[in-house]
């Protein structure tokens, strides 16, 4: 028996969790807000903490920062929210939170989170307490395999280490990047991309650490190179798998030693740059080839974020879409999707991943002077339009009356369609559609399809 701590304001939430968890004999207290917790955890020691990240007064992200300042060792910290949202998994994660769920949770979700909880090694020290940052809706994505993305950006956050970030092209990886310098405590320090398929070999030795006046026909003046622009803060060495051998062996060299040497000189110069390598290609395969070294990739592939491509993550399509209707209608009030178009878009399977479906919308708000955006509307290249067979017919006047009410039966068919696809195996639904399985009961449930 491990004794529980609960920390939500909502009554009937904690209630139900209290009676779940206590029904597998622990033994449970619940309180209603940040202050409270962290008054019964500074009388009490308790094993596991559940605690709701959005809370009036002091939130989830507060109250953990608060227990890594307040208390010598903490237990296992298990956030819970019923509006996921990036900033706040990375935050929960950096901040040293075992997990971080997704409400509603079902049983067996509480009955394997708290076994691997207890599980875990003992509770940690206190951490640093970074002030939690706003949600900046970049890494936009609701799906369970983009909650692990950025589970796995809160927890390379804290670290120094290089990260290499692995996903097709469009999938959004600098925005990845972008995320770990945000919170990470070089977010005060630069931010500085490069493209490395995008130089000449020749010159991105130069792009890279600099070179003196003079060191080769067309140097008419000093280049510090990017290692030195980004001192302090975070380089994203992008399309890391097309840089050229001899330019792959003077970074290892960077990585080690933490020094450059400018092209033409002779003069060493110290930087500190934490290092994020992006690439679509498979480095393993890159080796096997000769064309990447080895070492190398063991060096920059110390933490990993694998991006998800977008037909992976059919939960993210529709909210992506939206996202990016309202970016290209702002400061003005956004066009809206029909349920036709929100078919379309989840029946395509999107080549060109989030770049291409940015580019649609945008193409769709110029094109388009209604209010709603139909099927009809959808860029006709990359036969978005013509990928709505499969899921099944829908009648010509299927789209009647708020968009709400058309989602809901989107997502009604959706469910149907990803049980017959999967032979009434849930899980294997659930993962066709980029969802958590208890998500997937409780639409459910919701539908009447159980």
């Amino acid at each position: 028996m491990a004794d529980l701590l609960i920390v939500d304001d909502d009554a009937a939430f904690a209630d139900s969790l209290r009676e779940t968890l206590e029904s597998l004999g622990h033994a449970v207290q619940t309180a209603p807000g940040g202050e409270e917790g962290l008054a019964l955890l500074g009388a009490h020691r308790f094993d596991l903490v559940f605690l709701d990240h959005r809370m009036p007064g002091m939130d989830g992200l507060q109250t953990l920062a608060a227990m890594n300042a307040r208390l010598a060792r903490r237990p296992p910290v298990i956030v819970l929210t019923a509006h996921a949202g990036s900033a706040g998994t990375i935050e929960a994660m950096r901040l040293g939170a075992f997990d971080h769920l997704a409400k509603p949770i079902s049983r067996d979700a509480v009955v394997d989170a708290v076994r691997r909880a207890l599980a875990s090694a003992t509770p940690a020290s206190a951490a640093p307490t970074p002030q939690p940052v706003a949600d900046d809706g970049e890494l936009i994505g609701v799906s369970e395999a983009m909650r692990e993305v950025h589970k796995r950006i809160g927890l390379a956050a804290g670290s120094r280490a290089p990260v290499l970030v692995i996903g097709e092209t469009g999938t959004g990886k600098e925005l990845v990047a972008r995320a770990l310098h945000r919170h990470s405590d070089r977010a005060e320090g630069p931010f500085v991309a490069v493209n490395c398929a995008a130089i000449p070999k020749d010159l991105l030795e130069s792009e890279l650490f600099g070179h003196v006046k003079g060191a080769f026909t067309g140097a008419v003046a000093e280049r510090a190179g990017c290692f030195k622009a980004a001192n302090g803060g975070v380089l994203l060495l992008d399309e890391i798998g097309d840089m050229a051998l001899e330019v792959q062996a003077k970074l290892l060299r960077v990585l080690q030693e933490g020094e450059v040497t400018p092209v033409g000189s002779h003069r060493v110069q110290k930087v500190d740059v934490r290092v994020v390598a992006a690439t679509h290609r498979d480095l393993a395969q890159a080796v096997r080839d000769g064309r990447f070294r080895e070492d190398l990739r063991y060096r920059l592939d110390v933490l990993s974020v694998r991006l998800p491509p977008l037909r992976e993550r059919l939960a993210d399509i529709v909210p992506l879409a939206e996202h990016f209707l309202r970016l290209a209608a702002a400061p003005g009030p956004a066009k809206r999707l029909s349920a036709e178009a929100a078919r379309a878009l989840l029946a395509y399977d999107w080549p060109g991943n989030v770049r291409e479906l940015r580019n649609a919308m945008e193409r769709c708000h110029a094109l388009q002077r209604g209010a709603v955006i139909a099927q009809v509307d959808l860029p006709s290249a990359g036969t978005v339009e013509g990928a709505t067979e499969g899921i099944g017919g829908l009648p010509a006047d299927w789209y009647d009356g708020t968009l709400p009410e058309a989602v809901e039966r989107l997502e009604k068919l959706l469910l149907q369609h990803a049980l017959a696809a999967a032979g009434g195996n849930r899980s294997m639904a659930a993962r066709q559609l980029g969802i958590h399985r208890q998500l997937l009961y409780t639409k459910l449930a919701q539908y009447g399809l159980e």
